[in-house]
């Protein structure tokens, strides 16, 4: 099944993201995660892909089982990230081959040892070949509330954005953040600037200490004082502060649905406690 149907045909979701091994040896726990995270029977759940495109295998073959094996629909990453013309056609051949109609299309972060190919600059222009291979595939793009760290400005950002749309993205899920009014904002900003396909909210239950930097440093996103009181009261403490976190994602989810932000998908960090924990907060909701 699209995606997009899977969107337009109910009017709340919520979906989660695991992520692949970077070892063969560790498949098989990842699988077992993944397995239980799918037998929650969310909508769909997203693969994502290695950092430097050299675990594409491993994408591959655990999005593979979630859909085939399990019975759920999987949306697997692909990054513009040591990726050229032929890369891109053969992963979306391994992809039909296994019955996967949905791709997420990134730019993806450039590590020390990776590179951008000369076909694909930016994220646009893995979307619009994508869709000149197959253009029967349902594709996601990534958004960012506070705008990426590499934009300018935010009218550059929602201009590149827009480049996506364009080249035919179908709908988008946003970078984590923590401040439900950014969202808010930035919706506004794109639905002005006439970006009408749908939009799921990145959620990410912060459960641990440690988590608060790193998420930090990856997304750039702001810390509103309730959040950094919340860590400062719990975060000696694994346990409460575990608890606290699927609260603090559960509340914000809740906030979302309530000012029509109807989807949303879920930085899993393949933790199944964590997702079933918030599907029983919110058990009468979705």
């Amino acid at each position: 099944m699209y995606i997009r149907d899977i969107l337009e045909k109910h009017d709340v979701t919520l979906s989660f993201e695991v992520f692949p091994p970077k070892t063969r040896d560790s498949f098989d726990s990842v699988a077992k995660v993944s397995r239980e995270i799918a037998e929650l029977r969310p909508p769909f759940m997203s693969v994502t892909y290695g950092a430097d495109g050299g675990a594409s295998e491993y994408t591959v073959n655990l999005a593979s089982e979630i859909q085939n094996q399990y019975g759920t629909v999987v949306l697997p990453h692909l990054t513009c990230v040591n990726a050229d013309r032929k890369m891109v056609e053969y992963m979306l051949r391994l992809y039909r081959k296994e019955g996967i109609k949905n791709i997420m299309a990134l730019r993806g972060d450039i590590p020390e040892t990776g590179r951008l190919c000369n076909d694909f600059p930016y994220a646009a222009d893995l979307i619009r070949t994508i869709k000149e291979m197959d253009s029967d595939i349902c594709i996601g793009g990534a958004c960012y509330p506070e705008g990426h760290v590499e934009s300018r400005n935010p009218s550059e950002d929602i201009m590149h954005l827009k480049e996506k749309v364009e080249a035919g993205c179908d709908f988008l899920t946003t970078q984590m953040f923590f401040d439900n009014h950014t969202m808010y904002n930035f919706m506004y900003r794109i639905r002005e600037a006439g970006i009408e396909i749908p939009v799921l909210a990145g959620i990410m239950p912060i459960t641990n200490e440690k988590q608060v930097a790193r998420s930090v440093k990856l997304s750039g996103a702001t810390i509103p004082q309730r959040f950094r009181m919340m860590v400062d009261r719990f975060g000696s403490d694994p346990a409460k502060m575990k608890q606290a976190g699927i609260i603090y994602a559960a509340e914000q989810i809740i906030d979302l649905i309530s000012n029509g932000i109807n989807h949303i998908h879920v930085y899993s960090m393949n933790k199944p406690e964590i997702v079933e924990g918030l599907m029983k907060s919110m058990s009468d909701i979705l």
